[in-house]
């Protein structure tokens, strides 16, 4: 048994080269990048790739090589049911709907018309989002019909920008201010006021659609619950100072007693549902009870390396450090193993 893994800085390959390690399972890195990637596996039983959301070059192959090296009977992760929808908010929605899931209500529409006549009948705030971005990327609230109709005349125009630069900057601002950016991202961040990310020119405009969510009030603070395999662990992000977004804020609590069960019970049903391997579930709450606003399967790892414990699918807590990338590794290996 030998499982073929993409070796990225920043990604999840960081700690499931050292766990095959430590664990003595055999593996090689492989370059998924080359044209001889097929080539490359013809000894492996798997592959192990954590591509981003926001490569330049893996959003124009990513998902359809893993399919593929799926389809030659071997192992991948991210599997289909885990990652078809990754990065694609409409995607979600109309996943988790017809699975039954606590979804925040959404709203999409295809035409300007349909738009238009929503937005003229509806109640505000609201919440506009693109299809794609992590960490509150093009994420704006909308106040009254007056925004919300900019937004539509915009989605059905010139479309938006897949990198807005003076809002990116901003952020670096208040992070720098908070601790938690250097000089050199202030710098980064000015560069691109003039000079695009490369993602951003090569995927272009997101135009010809619009993507509204109900505006859950009172909610300063957001829950995400990672689910891998069958075992769960969570953290809670307060919202940015004067925003009501929580994700990429940087303000996380880990304790135990920040989470209520029926939000970890959620997470576990709707992972039991999908099929999933692995997913992280962003709720807030209407009246104490969860909602879902969004799902990935990717998360940044350092984020969650002070998480205090982690629930089973029987919501037996345990205490102490864990292992939640050796998780993936060892349901691979599961999965290889049930074919031998």
């Amino acid at each position: 048994m030998k499982i073929g893994i993409h070796k990225a800085k920043g990604s999840f390959s960081e700690r499931w080269i050292p766990y095959c390690e430590e664990n003595n399972i055999d593996y090689k890195i492989v370059d998924c990048y080359r044209s001889n990637i097929i080539q490359q596996l013809s000894d492996c039983d798997a592959l192990m790739w954590h591509f981003n959301h926001k490569g330049a070059r893996e959003c124009k192959f990513a998902k359809q090589l893993l399919y593929a090296v799926k389809k030659s009977g071997k192992e991948v992760f991210p599997d289909f049911n885990t990652v078809w929808h990754f990065d694609d908010k409409v995607g979600q929605k109309y996943l988790l709907e017809a699975i039954g899931a606590p979804l925040a209500p959404s709203y999409v529409f295809y035409t300007k018309k349909d738009a238009i006549g929503w937005a003229k009948n509806t109640v505000y705030p609201k919440v506009f989002k693109l299809r794609n971005g992590a960490g509150s990327d093009n994420v704006k609230l909308v106040k009254n019909y007056g925004q919300a109709k900019r937004l539509i005349n915009k989605s059905f125009g010139k479309g938006f920008k897949q990198y807005e630069a003076w809002s990116n900057l901003k952020e670096r601002f208040r992070k720098f201010s908070i601790g938690k950016a250097t000089l050199l991202d202030l710098v980064k961040g000015s560069v691109r006021l003039f000079y695009t990310t490369e993602y951003a020119r090569m995927a272009g405009r997101e135009i010809g659609y619009v993507y509204f969510q109900d505006f859950i009030p009172q909610n300063n603070f957001d829950i995400r619950v990672c689910v891998v395999g069958d075992k769960a662990f969570a953290i809670k992000r307060m919202v940015r100072e004067n925003d009501f977004r929580a994700s990429g804020s940087g303000f996380i609590y880990y304790e135990k007693d920040h989470f209520n069960e029926e939000t970890i019970q959620w997470a576990l049903e709707v992972s039991n549902k999908l099929g999933d391997q692995c997913m992280a579930y962003d709720f807030v709450f209407q009246d104490k009870n969860p909602l879902i606003v969004e799902i990935s399967y990717g998360f940044a790892k350092e984020g969650y390396d002070a998480c205090v414990g982690y629930w089973d699918k029987d919501m037996n807590w345990y205490e102490g450090k864990f292992n939640p990338y050796g998780w993936m590794v060892d349901g691979i290996v599961k999965n290889i193993n049930s074919k031998i």
